[in-house]
């Protein structure tokens, strides 16, 4: 449904076809609710409004009744429409929106700049029929005055319509001042002049007033015949302009609604060719048109700059020297732009003055609209920074159609098939491809001087010479500006315009990898007298210093090829060695300072924090080592050790400790890690740094060393390092110990002591504020609570695992969240959602390198694929499993498990005395490790393959007798083996001997019915 007032007030379905609304008063009440436009409006303001003193006898009810007439009527026209008419405690309303109600429409394309297609949409006066009536009164005078401004400012309006007008609103000096514009253009000088004088002398004798000096300059300007026609200079391109289709469209969408929009960007990244098209794509909003002023030649050396600009924007709109002192030759030129979409490019050299030229044009000329290009911006009211990006590049992961998509490489790949017509992005270019347009940062420039070598050099060949950016970069198209034709010659127009402070600055933030904070740049960029964030501000404006977001405010980046100019600008300065020295010491001192807050309340912020300075870290580490200086070297890899930890870093850590290696503290690190990336030579590595390692190098290596099977060398750590916690009074150590003997407690299935050190873990993490310490606790928690069969409360910490892993990005504990669900959907049947959670968990734990939880996600998955009767798949995960645990010289945890759903597996395809083998190797692994869950499961496996049924039948007696004094409950997915196992024994010992021989074994122990085989 959609509505009209501009005109009658009229209602049309939205096929267009008109709505029949009987009765004086469904009308008016229909004009009421349109006013307000959707807004609620109380019973008694439209009761007043329609009835006004003469009050029908029962108010409320003659008003509903006339809001029910109206509903029937919109739906009559068009079903379902209503609902259109809504009421509630705040009255009633109507809902519309700028596609359904002309008015709003209206508005809408005005502020769009779409003038000729707002006024086409009035019909006659606004709301024609009942524009008599006080509550429409102010909704007129509104309406009326947009379409006024509207009609002032479109510059196709026609004489007539503006006569008619003026007529009726003669004293109104926009709207005079675009009639005579309109007469002038029509070849009607005289009644252009005639005009002006009319209006005159109406001031003078009714107001006794004279015209505003903008009105006064257009009469002078129409005498001399200096307002000029409209005209564009607007360049035709001689490429496709690539990547930049949103870009248009947003600049364009800019220039309908601010009068002066900047765009801003480093040197080379597209500012005057982004300009150029988007005036092109909005030259028709602009009568008097669009004209381009090149202020490159107008430099600060100068005899006068305000003259040398004026004299520029004089020749562009091709009128003849306008002769006085400047403020008069401003005026002149702010009288005669008319509408107009003036193009300012270059504007960096001479930004004050162009600021104040573009101030007092915008101020007097109400139809001119400017865009600028400037390496910062002018600084103006009103005015509409557009920072111009770099060209997207691709990511170093990415397919090949994902790097074919990238706007950077559709731009090289053109620009290099034109230099050279063999040139094709094939399987065999397109990773150096992406690599280049990584390297050169996607800007413009750069990748259309590297496309000019593809002929000479191949793709290959030009990144083998990116180091060499600027020799290689050093010829382009014979007609571009001197300044575009060579990298070298962009980046040094923009360190010219530098002040001395600048340059420090700018060459200093080089030293950086990836950016730095605002507190970074003070330190390495200190100079005695130099406030160096307020340079840093600067050099931000100007576009040579890109900001990013952080997570606590800004980041400052330098391109890679500014980087590289800067880098040799510190050479050149002897800074070099120092400037990189400095970056070592203070990003050692910063991952120490990070240490402590990676346990604790500030987790989550530090690990951000140390997130963002990665690459800075990496460097500071890289040239420690290659210095020499392996003391800082030691600190920064202690300090970072955890931290790669949380993040999953196993390769980077275990590389980084490497280069200390006679470092104990590094050693100790190096061993956990082993650990966790299922290094069989992570025994004896930890046999040499037992004596030197502190408590907490005691705790990581027995927390990490668990899940390969030494727990009775793990526990005795755990015991050496509780009591080095207790006697310093670390918490954090003490809770942490209690973590990783839950995990011990769970593999001998000994519920209590699981639930009292996961429980009291829990408690002191969540008083740290450590929500690393807290997922761990609740994990086991959540084990705990699987152990006892409460399945929905087990699902229900695993899923708050998941959430609190998500929020800190501690993708490893994710991935294991993830399995623990797994694994409980498994214990509950849901087989579907247990492989929807074990597929996630494995794509994260590959990502991460975690190989004991990928072993978990793996577990969940082999279930699930037995499960659901896909046996071949489960088999292949389950051998899997089966061989890398063989590899380590110690049996690991989950072995026993794996081998009793393995038998399952090797039972079901028929081969039950293979089985059986892998059932007994099962048992006697948990029987090591006092699992009496693990035991039950394997004598309830071998109860099935065994051909002897009598003592199979008392193998599952000791069995269900063991689950049931240890509380182990038997899920319906377990139920199923039994049920299967002893059906068979049942089939061969009738159901007599059958519960004779069960009721025997459940006098048993579990390592008693074993020995029965």
């Amino acid at each position: 449904m959609r509505f009209g007032v501009l005109g009658p007030v009229t209602a049309w379905t939205d096929a267009g076809k008109p709505v029949t609304i009987q009765g004086l008063k469904v009308r008016a009440l229909l004009a009421d609710l349109l006013v307000h436009e959707g807004r609620p409006v109380p019973a008694d303001r439209l009761i007043d409004d329609l009835w006004g003193s003469q009050l029908p006898g029962n108010p409320a009810g003659t008003l509903s009744a006339k809001v029910s007439q109206l509903r029937r009527a919109f739906e009559d026209a068009e079903p379902g429409s209503r609902a259109l008419v809504k009421s509630g405690p705040a009255g009633y309303s109507l809902t519309v929106d700028s596609s359904s109600y002309d008015a709003l429409t209206f508005a809408e394309r005005v502020a769009d700049g779409q003038l000729e297609e707002a006024l086409e949409l009035w019909r006659g006066p606004a709301y024609a029929d009942f524009a008599d009536e006080a509550f429409v009164e102010t909704a007129v005078a509104r309406l009326n005055e947009q379409r006024l401004t509207a009609m002032e400012t479109w510059t196709d309006a026609s004489v007539s319509e503006l006569a008619a007008l003026v007529a009726e609103h003669p004293l109104r000096e926009r709207l005079r001042a675009s009639h005579m514009r309109a007469l002038y253009r029509s070849g009607r000088q005289s009644e252009a002049l005639e005009s002006y004088e009319e209006l005159r002398r109406l001031l003078a004798d009714e107001l006794g007033l004279d015209p505003s000096p903008e009105l006064v300059a257009l009469h002078q300007s129409i005498l001399t015949q200096e307002l000029p026609s409209r005209r564009s200079n607007l360049p035709a391109p001689l490429t496709e302009l690539i990547g930049r289709a949103e870009a248009v469209t947003d600049v364009s969408s800019c220039l309908a609604s601010a009068r002066l929009v900047t765009l801003t960007g480093p040197g080379g990244v597209g500012k005057t060719r982004l300009a150029l098209a988007s005036a092109e794509e909005v030259a028709d909003r602009f009568a008097d048109g669009v004209v381009l002023v090149e202020l490159a030649a107008v430099t600060p050396a100068a005899l006068s700059v305000s003259s040398s600009l004026t004299d520029a924007v004089q020749a562009a709109l091709d009128v003849r020297e306008i002769a006085g002192a400047p403020d008069i030759v401003v005026e002149r030129l702010a009288a005669v732009m008319g509408s107009r979409l003036l193009v300012l490019d270059n504007c960096e050299q001479v930004i004050s003055e162009v600021a104040e030229l573009a101030d007092r044009l915008l101020a007097a000329a109400p139809g001119l609209r400017v865009l600028a290009t400037s390496r910062e911006p002018l600084g103006l009211a009103g005015e509409v920074v557009w920072t111009v990006p770099t060209l997207e590049v691709p990511a170093r992961d990415d397919g090949p159609d994902a790097v074919g998509s990238c706007s950077s490489v559709q731009l090289f790949v053109a620009r290099a098939s034109a230099a050279s017509r063999d040139f094709t992005l094939s399987a065999e270019t397109l990773a150096d491809v992406s690599v280049l347009c990584r390297r050169l940062d996607g800007i413009p420039l750069a990748l259309e001087l590297a496309a000019t070598r593809v002929r000479a050099l191949g793709v290959r060949g030009l990144v083998a010479r990116l180091d060499d950016r600027f020799r290689l970069l050093a010829t382009g198209h014979r007609g571009a500006a001197p300044r575009q034709q060579t990298l070298l010659a962009m980046i040094d127009w923009s360190w010219e315009l530098l002040s001395p402070d600048e340059q420090v600055v700018l060459r200093r933030l080089a030293v950086h990898a990836d950016g730095c904070t605002p507190d970074a740049a003070s330190v390495m960029c200190a100079e005695p007298g130099v406030d160096v964030l307020d340079v840093l501000v600067r050099l931000v404006d100007r576009s040579l210093v890109v900001p990013v977001q952080g997570s606590e405010g800004p980041r400052y980046r330098l391109l890679e090829s500014v980087a590289a100019y800067c880098v040799e600008k510190l050479r050149a300065a002897g800074e070099l060695e120092s400037m990189q020295q400095r970056h070592l010491e203070y990003y050692t001192s910063f991952a120490e300072e990070a240490r402590p807050y990676l346990y604790g309340g500030e987790q989550g912020r530090w690990l951000q924090l140390v997130d963002e300075d990665t690459a800075n870290l990496r460097s500071a580490l890289d040239r420690a080592v290659a210095s020499g200086q392996l003391d800082l070297a030691e600190r920064l890899v202690d300090a970072l050790a955890w931290y790669w930890y949380l993040r999953g870093r196993i390769a980077e850590a275990v590389r980084s400790l490497e280069t200390v290696p006679d470092s104990a503290r590094a050693s100790a690190w190096r061993v956990g890690f082993m650990y966790v990336q299922g290094d069989s030579d992570a025994v004896g590595e930890r046999d040499r740094w037992l004596e030197s390692a502190d408590a907490r190098a005691q705790w990581w290596i027995a927390f990490t060393g668990s899940d390969l099977g030494d727990l009775v060398t793990c526990q005795a750590l755990l015991d050496l390092a509780l009591k080095s916690f207790e006697a310093d009074g670390d918490q954090w150590g003490v809770a942490a110990v209690l973590v990783a003997r839950a995990k011990h407690a769970h593999v001998r299935s000994d519920v209590e002591a699981l639930h009292a050190d996961a429980s009291e873990s829990a408690r002191i993490f969540r008083a740290l504020g450590d929500r690393w310490g807290v997922l761990q606790a609740t994990s086991w928690l959540s084990a705990h609570a699987e152990l006892i069969g409460d399945f929905d409360e087990a699902a229900r910490l695993q899923r708050e695992d998941v959430q609190l892993a998500e929020e800190l990005g501690l993708w490893p504990e994710l991935a294991g969240a993830l399995g623990m669900l797994g694994w409980t959907e498994i214990r509950q049947g849901d087989y579907e959602a247990a492989r929807a959670q074990g597929e996630r968990a494995l794509r994260l734990v590959t990502e991460q390198d975690q190989r004991s939880t990928q072993a978990l996600a793996e577990i969940v998955l082999a279930f699930a694929a037995r499960r659901t009767g896909a046996l071949e798949e489960a088999e292949t995960r389950l051998r899997a499993l089966v061989e890398a645990a063989r590899r380590q010289k110690d049996p690991v945890l989950y072995l026993s498990l794996v081998l009793t759903e393995l038998a399952y597996v090797v039972e079901l395809r028929g081969e039950p005395e293979a089985a059986l083998g892998l059932h007994v190797e099962a048992f006697r692994i948990s029987e090591e490790y006092e699992s009496l869950r693990g035991m039950c499961w394997a004598l309830e496996g071998i109860a099935a393959c065994l051909p002897d049924k009598t003592v199979a039948a008392q193998l599952l007696g000791a069995a269900d007798a063991t689950r049931a004094a240890e509380g182990f409950l038997i899920t319906p997915a377990e139920a199923e083996d039994n049920v299967r196992a002893a059906s068979a024994a049942r089939a061969v010992l009738g159901d007599a001997d059958f519960e004779i021989a069960w009721d025997a074994g459940t006098a048993l122990s579990p390592e008693q019915a074993f020995s029965l085989l």
